[in-house]
């Protein structure tokens, strides 16, 4: 999420997905089957999709001044789309993708990294702001597709998931000696004079295990390995830091970052609470991150900083904090702690006269008040589980 507090995240569905015959046939579908949500509206995701998915797919983080869209927010848009079953939004979501970030090279034949910032330049119009790719948005764009070719059977999805995992094993892929292989970032900029920076938020464990499962022969599943040893390592006082660094055969302080865990890292609880209980890493992933929970438990609210060697926190964390926290406390069985969360994500639920919605909010709100609602959940493997799968077929 380079800048992540403000890197947040129609089109005739053109995408050519992969053949073209292939894609007409999935276009057809998906105009003809698509269902407003899981067996009774979800109304947050209605008004994400409304208040900030254009009609060509575009998802806007409207607080920039660029106006920017991010593959970030595509790809969480997608995954919202699927846990509602609603595959019209998808396919304008994906063909966005693929038209603007992709410069249509988004086929299986195909595969182009999508660009992560796209928004208005300084002489007015609009394209992309930065063409390097971001590994976390790759990883979910590709979990989506091979998840929305399961459920939505649709093999046209999976090719497409199959062959951007692939192109993320080879432009953004690493391997740390003693370690094992490892995210990068994006493909250019994190490697320098001996320094690898690396970001904790960008490993999902749910995303990385499902990959595992669909394509064992890739580098999923020891990532799944690298990746706890890394947020273990990094995170001393059960603190995530924003961004850490690999040196001398070691993690070490991010030589940019610092040690600060906010807005990037807390995602990183996020991710720890969404992980089935039935997944080997996720009860010593969680505990790896238990700082978080006892300093809620300590002053009634998650601090907005926090310094992930000491423990030292300032400032109080804002309503997309509560929600990023809810699965996590969820996960640990800390009743307390969710009645706190749920308490605060009722405002999410309320619309107040000229104040307009925070995008960051919005888009964690759904993954978390999704979670702890029961509109999805991940199996042992990773594969999501939507409600509309088992209370609609």
């Amino acid at each position: 999420m380079r800048v992540r507090i403000n890197k947040k995240i129609g089109v005739a569905l053109t995408l050519g997905l992969a053949a073209s015959a292939s894609f007409a046939s999935l276009v057809k579908v998906a105009q003809t089957t698509a269902a407003p949500g899981a067996c009774g509206d979800w109304n947050g995701y209605r008004t994400f999709v409304e208040r900030f998915v254009q009609a060509d797919g575009r998802v806007i983080d409207y607080s920039t001044p660029a106006q920017q869209t991010t593959s970030e927010g595509q790809s969480y848009a997608l995954f919202f789309a699927l846990v509602a079953n609603d595959r019209a939004t998808f396919d304008r979501l994906l063909g966005w993708i693929r038209t603007n970030l992709s410069g249509n090279q988004f086929d299986a034949q195909n595969m182009r990294l999508p660009s992560w910032q796209w928004g208005r330049k300084a002489d007015g119009s609009y394209g992309v702001l930065d063409p390097n790719s971001a590994s976390d948005s790759d990883l979910w764009i590709a979990y989506d597709l091979l998840q929305a070719g399961r459920l939505w059977h649709e093999a046209a999805y999976t090719q497409l998931g199959e062959a951007l995992a692939a192109q993320i094993a080879r432009q953004e892929m690493t391997t740390l000696p003693g370690v094992g292989p490892m995210l990068l970032p994006g493909p250019q900029g994190f490697k320098s004079g001996g320094v690898t920076r690396l970001n904790p938020s960008y490993l999902p464990l749910p995303v990385l295990r499902s990959l595992a499962h669909e394509m064992p022969n890739g580098p999923w599943g020891k990532l799944a390995d690298s990746a706890y040893r890394f947020i273990k390592t990094t995170a001393p006082q059960g603190f995530a830091p924003d961004w850490a660094a690999w040196q001398n055969g070691q993690f070490v302080v991010d030589p940019k970052s610092g040690d600060t865990g906010s807005y990037d890292a807390i995602r990183v609880y996020l991710w720890a609470g969404l992980a089935s209980p039935a997944d080997p890493l996720a009860k010593p992933w969680l505990a790896a991150l238990g700082g978080m929970r006892a300093r809620v438990a300590q002053t009634g609210f998650p601090p907005e900083k926090v310094s992930s060697t000491t423990g030292a926190a300032n400032g109080e964390g804002p309503l997309s904090y509560w929600a990023a926290l809810a699965p996590y406390f969820k996960a640990f069985g800390d009743e307390r702690g969710l009645g706190l969360a749920r308490t605060h994500l009722a405002a999410l639920d309320t619309n107040v006269p000229g104040r307009e919605p925070v995008y960051y909010d919005r888009v964690l709100g759904l993954f978390g008040t999704g979670f702890i609602d029961g509109r999805y959940r991940f199996d042992e493997a990773g594969r999501l589980v939507p409600s509309w799968r088992n209370a609609c077929d």
